[in-house]
């Protein structure tokens, strides 16, 4: 049996567009699932070699299901992202007409997406949020709602039309996936990576987040993300997921990530993977003192002073 992936379903969903980009998905067998948890947590019991899931999107930020899955439980490791240009369509079955529509449907994270439209088009018509969007094109196609904001795609997929094309409020709006496994080596280094970490403080004091923040910025590395999560011990309890340009193997990330395990209660390491937004060639010239040859010199120049060797 090929080995499977699994995916946030049913079909039809951007998920799966997105994880049929990456060449590897042609030998595996592609398996939908009905949650992001539930897709995580196939990983976690072995029913799948790795999960393709939504973390963050260009409008409203970070998949705070996502991030809350990976933030809890058995640790998972980030392997791989894939950027996708994300337009909606109005699906409908045949005949409908906008006038007919009364209740919408589709995932919370479309809703920021299609805000606006859906104010000015349909501004009486009731919203309710589905596991995923193909999933609430599903829902249409049952009776259960008279329209889902979907991929046009997947109109077909489900005995439904395009009643509406082309659906966004903010241009250019993407949306980044995540092909998620179990902890292992890190692939090498591109030059043009991205290394993801949680991080939870000891306690709560004054200038708590500054402290994590100079870890990185003392060695030129740039955040991608920064977002807190609550940690589920009570109001004010959060943790921070975060994004830093650069690989662990790269020695300013690791130092940092040294640092940071000094201070933090707990630092989960979620994986250096290649960049999806940027190539090497465009990838920005280190500040100077932050490249590994400086960090090796500077070394070299402590073990001499160690030895009298100044």
């Amino acid at each position: 049996m090929p080995a499977s992936y699994a995916y946030l379903g049913p079909e039809g969903t951007f998920t799966e567009v997105a994880l049929r980009t990456l060449p590897e998905a042609a030998t595996r067998e592609l398996i939908p699932y009905v949650s992001v948890q539930s897709a995580l947590d196939a990983v976690r019991t072995g029913e799948a070699e790795a999960a393709f899931v939504p973390i963050e999107n260009s409008v409203e930020g970070g998949i705070t299901t996502t991030l809350d899955e990976l933030v809890a439980g058995a640790p998972l490791m980030i392997y791989r992202e894939v950027l996708l240009s994300i337009t909606f369509a109005l699906l409908v079955k045949p005949g409908t007409r906008l006038s007919d529509i009364k209740t919408v449907t589709a995932h919370p994270a479309a809703q920021p997406q299609v805000r606006n439209w859906l104010r000015a088009n349909l501004p009486n018509a009731v919203w309710e949020s589905a596991a995923s969007n193909a999933d609430g094109a599903r829902l249409v196609q049952e009776g259960r709602y008279d329209a889902a904001f979907a991929g046009e795609f997947a109109a077909a997929r489900y005995g439904l039309e395009p009643l509406e094309t082309g659906i966004h409020d903010a241009e250019n709006a993407q949306t980044r996936f995540v092909l998620v496994g179990r902890p292992a080596r890190p692939a090498a280094p591109t030059g043009a990576d991205k290394t993801s970490v949680v991080l939870r403080q000891r306690d709560d004091h004054p200038g708590g987040l500054r402290d994590l923040l100079g870890e990185f910025a003392t060695r030129g590395i740039n955040l991608m993300l920064l977002q807190s999560r609550p940690t589920g011990a009570g109001i004010g309890n959060y943790c921070f997921c975060v994004d830093a340009e650069g690989h662990i193997s790269d020695r300013r990330v690791a130092e940092a990530l040294m640092g940071l395990k000094r201070i933090c209660l707990e630092v989960r390491f979620l994986g250096s993977y290649p960049r999806a937004d940027i190539g090497v060639e465009e990838v920005r010239a280190l500040p100077r003192g932050t490249s590994d040859g400086e960090f090796v010199e500077a070394a070299d120049w402590v073990a001499r002073c160690q030895d009298g060797r100044f």
